[in-house]
Parts: structure tokens; sequence; C-alpha cells
């Protein structure tokens, strides 16, 4: 199973962008998915999640600025940031919970995106 992230760059604060995370793979189903954030010597914190049903969760600094969904079809998540901050300067990984097909049935794993950049000047 792999997971494409594409969407980050330079933008200037008070402006948007949308990061999409696309997985592939032998996936039997997905649970959560979800956007993680990592600062230079800060730790690795949640931004968003979206369960299978769709209900969200977003960390209390980007609430009413940053929307998360998903495409089940495509099985893919979107991170649509507005209002940006120079503090949401990070590089931005995706996270999917979900059951791999096996040979002997399903495995439920974790797995990360590759990580994507995305820095906002003030």
């Amino acid at each position: 199973v792999q997971l494409q992230a594409s969407g980050g760059g330079l933008v200037q604060a008070g402006g948007s962008l949308r990061l999409d995370c696309a997985a592939s793979g032998n996936i039997a189903s997905i649970n959560t998915m979800g956007w993680y954030r990592q600062a230079p010597g800060n730790q690795r914190e949640l931004v968003a999640f979206i369960t299978s049903g769709g209900s969200t969760n977003y960390a209390d600094s980007v609430k009413g600025r940053f929307s998360i969904s998903r495409d089940n079809v495509k099985n893919t998540v979107f991170l649509t940031m507005n209002s940006l901050k120079p503090e949401d300067t990070a590089v931005y990984y995706c996270n999917v919970d979900a059951y791999r097909r096996t040979s002997y049935g399903r495995l439920r794993e974790t797995w990360w995106g590759q990580g994507t950049q995305v820095t906002v000047s003030s």
C-alpha cells in the first residue's frame, strides 16, 4: 500500500492551499484518514482526521480555517487550508488507518505518506 501526497507549496499569509493524499494498493477498507504536521524542532501533531462515517475532528489551532474531506471511491483524503498563517509552516503528513488484504485475510495497519512541505510567508 502506498500513500501519495501532493499540493504543498509556498503561499503568503492569508492564502489558501489544498493537500491531497491518495491511497493505493491491496486495500480492503479504510477507517480513519487524517493529516499531521511537524515544524522544525517540534513534535508531530494532529491537524485533522475524518472517520469512515464522515465525522471530523480538528486541532484547536486550525478550527474554522482548515477543512478535511475524503473521497471513498478514490481512497483520497483532502485538506483545504484557508487563512494560512506563518505558524502553519510545517511538513504535512497524511495518515491512514485501514485494512489490507492478505492471503490469510485482512490485516489492520497504519500508513504514512511521504510528507509535503507547506510554507507560509508573512
